[in-house]
């Protein structure tokens, strides 16, 4: 069995020999599933369920005098979605970038959709791409969002389009050459390249990711000042900085992604408020990150899940225990006991979308996305995620987070 940090942090096993296998952590064989329809089984993301409209558009930054941390010679390079509340209208986004849709087809994915089985091509957003911004809204809150280790920014796309229908403006990241596929402009298609599995890897990935989204906050700057800041000076939606209301920035992320907000937040007071889906803050058994030795001392939530069987909050990982008793902000540990892991990603929707067509074996399926009913966590996912940052982003206390709550029975407050 693998420790706990490989499974939570790492999505990928055999990344550096075959970066395109997304393979899962906790030892699933991509030969465990077997595909009973000739034609690639399709998906539908629930739609948002706020009032407004959402627009997407793409940036690519290139940080000048950064080298990257994975290949020699080479500047680093990111790709991030601007997704903003806006008019509607035009063509709708795609789930996946074109590129990547085509490389995921042809391997197998997640160790259980062996190649060709599933529509990644086909798979649309709830969003319109560069439609124009919803200026009368001024000036939103913006939320950053970073995946798990090794896998891409669109799998976190269900609750990012409820927190843009809700008012914010939220900004997903890739992290090249760790995400297993990262498409930039012209269809150039960069795969992971990362060096074999250990301690030094993830420290690495989590200091480059750190760095990633500092930068990425730099780069709002400019687009908020007026400035464009992709690299090669393509037009944006009019007024898309003018949305962007810097004063009040959140983060939240799946696995390595949450730690990277609560890293980020250690040393970057630019972050007023994060979210560590469960992400363990160490890289291995007793070398806690720098989080969870110094804690945070602005709002945080933890919300994790039974991978493994084990349930994750602050009462039983040493980690999160260290964090929570060095954080001093309002906190808040919430739990899905019949949830696992990737519980918090699309793979919620996506593989019961799916299973009817391609075979999933039961514990395959449990092992990723728990017992929990996958439409109503979801919408729990979304409802807690949206309270939180209504509370520390936009002054509006609510109620859901101040006790358990009847309409969402499969999460429990551990504190």
């Amino acid at each position: 069995m693998r420790s706990r940090t490989f499974r939570r942090l790492g999505l990928l096993t055999a990344v550096a020999a075959l970066p395109l296998s997304l393979t899962v952590a906790c030892g699933t064989s991509a030969t465990a599933a077997r595909t009973s329809a000739a034609a690639p089984a399709g998906f539908d993301l629930p739609r948002p369920t706020g009032r407004h409209a959402v627009g997407t558009t793409e940036l690519h930054l290139v940080d000048h005098g950064r080298p990257d941390p994975w290949v020699q010679g080479r500047t680093r390079e990111l790709m991030i979605s601007v997704w903003y509340p806006s008019g509607g209208g035009g063509t709708v986004a795609p789930y996946l970038r074109p590129g990547v849709a085509r490389a995921l087809a042809g391997e197998t994915v997640l160790g259980m959709f062996p190649p060709g089985s599933v529509d990644w091509a086909g798979a649309r957003t709830h969003a319109f791409e560069s439609a124009a911004p919803d200026l009368r809204l001024g000036g939103r809150p913006v939320v950053l969002y970073s995946p798990g280790f090794g896998t891409l920014r669109g799998l976190g796309t269900a609750v990012v389009e409820e927190l843009v229908s809700r008012g914010y403006v939220v900004v997903t990241m890739d992290h090249t050459y760790e995400a297993a596929l990262v498409e930039f402009p012209g269809g150039r298609v960069e795969a992971a390249r990362l060096p074999e599995q250990g301690p030094e890897r993830l420290k690495t990935a989590m200091a480059t990711r750190v760095a990633d989204t500092r930068f990425v906050m730099d780069a709002l700057e400019e687009l908020a000042a007026g400035r464009n800041p992709d690299a090669e000076g393509r037009a944006l939606p009019r007024g898309l900085g003018r949305m962007l209301d810097l004063s009040r920035i959140g983060m939240f992320g799946h696995s390595a992604g949450g730690i990277q907000a609560a890293e980020t937040m250690v040393g970057d007071r630019r972050l007023d408020a994060g979210i560590d889906m469960d992400g363990t803050m160490q890289y291995a058994e007793g070398d806690l990150m720098e989080a969870a030795r110094k804690g945070v001392d602005r709002p945080f939530m933890l919300m994790g899940a039974a991978t493994g069987g084990e349930p994750q909050t602050h009462r039983t990982s040493p980690s999160w225990g260290a964090f929570w008793d060095r954080s001093t902000g309002w906190k808040r540990d919430l739990n899905v006991p019949e949830g696992s892991h990737y519980t918090y990603t699309d793979l919620q929707d996506i593989l019961p979308d799916v299973d009817p067509s391609v075979y999933v074996p039961a514990d395959v399926r449990r092992d990723f996305i728990g017992t929990v009913d996958p439409a109503r966590i979801m919408t729990s996912q979304r409802a807690y995620v949206t309270a939180f940052f209504d509370r520390h982003l936009l002054g509006r206390p609510g109620r859901l987070l101040d006790g358990p709550s009847p309409r969402h029975p499969d999460v429990r407050f551990v504190s």
